[in-house]
């Protein structure tokens, strides 16, 4: 009885069909997203992509009010968890009060910091420290306004990679390349693109979202996002630039592109990211299965596995709502984080000394490598953890084009620091500590340095 069950089965998968409904269902919404997150687009002689465009002009017609904006966010957040905490009960069975302001001791003290951090940088008033042009109003003034917008956009529109069968379909189709290379479920291919064209903040939400929904492991989540959110084309071409270097474009992008790979090969290979569990986020079990039927071609299933799960999409107002939420929980929970580890991982490069003692290693590795100027380069290889835009201005002031093309790329190839994808994954439900982040930051600095200067002395200098 149960083999001629699993017979039927088996029959009705293979020869499944779909309604026209059912493939538009999958495809227009999934065409849509591609569109706006993973077809690059010039516009006034700039690579960018829809959602970009999107951003880049919201931010244009009120960029000068973000700042109070956002402070503004910054204080509802520490005053609501603060009276979150004291209320009744009946208030904190409210779900949507209870998942933006009931937290935990340690992250409402972070709210707290960087919403006064945030009022003393747009007051101007308090420690200089705080509202230094290079510490607050980096974050407050460059960093903020950016992920407010590019988080309102991604989020409102992420639905259309998530839930109407494109991850599904991507997934199956690359599976037999990610998974030999990366050791990954190939819907993380996805999340690497919609980096590359965006922006690494956006493939760390995608991953945080796809890890708490049951699609990727700890190790794979923690995989993705420590080696795939890796910095748009968009910010390349800013550092470039910025370092004097933007007539080698290609040249540099290129050695980001094989350094990038040959990290990620490695890392998920070595502790801390190989000791990571294969098990997936407990509250949702797993809910991906990427392996082919043999009655099936790779195509078929991908199809089936899309258009299935597109059809698990009831409504267009429950995406909306929930994707509106995703919104206000990012502002409510993320910015006042960034403002506050930012702003005191800022401090610490700026005013101590402490990034230029744990530079000091790094000097006779880059004279081994005969990298000019290297005592002046040193810090830009370790300072990157506090902000990735940090060794661009350190590496600004050095003579030799071949160095500041090295700082260029290992700006761009070390991938993690603290004043925005640090606080990303610590926020996150994954399963990364702020030890385990610097640990996989020195590894990606030292696998890809040699690769990077390699490069830069035999194939362009």
């Amino acid at each position: 009885m149960e083999i001629g069950s699993a017979k039927t089965e088996t029959t009705e998968i293979t020869q499944s069909k779909y309604s026209s409904k059912q493939l538009i269902k999958f495809l227009i919404p999934s065409l849509i997203g591609v569109l706006l997150f993973l077809i690059p687009i010039k516009i006034n002689g700039k690579v960018t992509i829809g959602l970009g465009v999107m951003a880049d002009w919201l931010q244009g017609a009120i960029g000068a009010h973000i700042p109070t904006f956002m402070t503004v966010v910054l204080c509802v957040s520490a005053i609501g968890s603060l009276l979150v905490k004291i209320a009744p009960a009946s208030v904190k069975k409210n779900s949507f009060i209870n998942t933006l302001f009931n937290i935990s001791p340690f992250w409402l003290i972070l709210r707290i910091i960087g919403a006064l951090f945030a009022v003393f940088t747009l007051l101007g008033f308090g420690p200089s420290a705080i509202n230094s042009a290079y510490t607050g109003g980096v974050v407050l003034y460059d960093l903020i306004p950016v992920l407010m917008v590019w988080f309102l956009f991604a989020s409102l529109f992420m639905p259309l990679l998530l839930e109407f069968g494109l991850m599904d379909f991507i997934g199956t189709i690359v599976r037999k390349v990610m998974q030999p290379l990366f050791k990954l479920p190939g819907r993380s291919s996805i999340d690497a693109m919609a980096s590359w064209m965006g922006s690494g903040t956006v493939g760390v939400l995608l991953t945080t979202q796809q890890y708490e929904s049951g699609y990727y492991t700890k190790r794979e989540a923690s995989v993705v996002a420590t080696n795939f959110s890796i910095a748009s084309i968009a910010f390349s071409l800013v550092i470039a630039k910025f370092l004097n270097i933007d007539h080698m474009f290609v040249q540099f992008y290129f050695t980001v592109i094989v350094t990038g790979i040959v990290a990620a090969v490695i890392c998920p290979r070595i502790p801390p990211l190989s000791r990571k569990k294969d098990t997936y986020y407990e509250p949702v079990g797993q809910k991906i299965h990427e392996s082919v039927p043999s009655e099936m071609s790779t195509f078929q299933w991908g199809v089936k596995q899309a258009v299935e799960k597109a059809d698990q999409v009831k409504s267009a107002r429950q995406v909306v709502q929930k994707a509106v939420f995703n919104v206000v929980d990012i502002w409510i929970g993320l910015i006042p984080l960034v403002m506050a580890i930012g702003t005191v991982a800022l401090i610490i490069a700026e005013f101590t000394p402490i990034f230029n003692y744990l530079s000091y290693p790094f000097v006779p590795l880059l004279n081994l490598l005969q990298i000019p100027e290297a005592s002046a380069a040193a810090p830009a290889m370790i300072v990157g953890f506090a902000d990735m835009f940090l060794p661009a201005v350190i590496g600004s002031g050095i003579e030799s084009e071949l160095t500041r093309f090295v700082i260029a790329v290992m700006s761009l190839t070390q991938l993690i620091y603290m004043s925005e994808i640090g606080v990303l994954l610590i926020k996150s439900k994954i399963p990364l500590s702020l030890l385990e982040l610097f640990i996989i930051f020195l590894q990606r600095t030292i696998i890809t340095l040699p690769v990077a200067a390699l490069m830069a002395h035999l194939l362009f200098f």
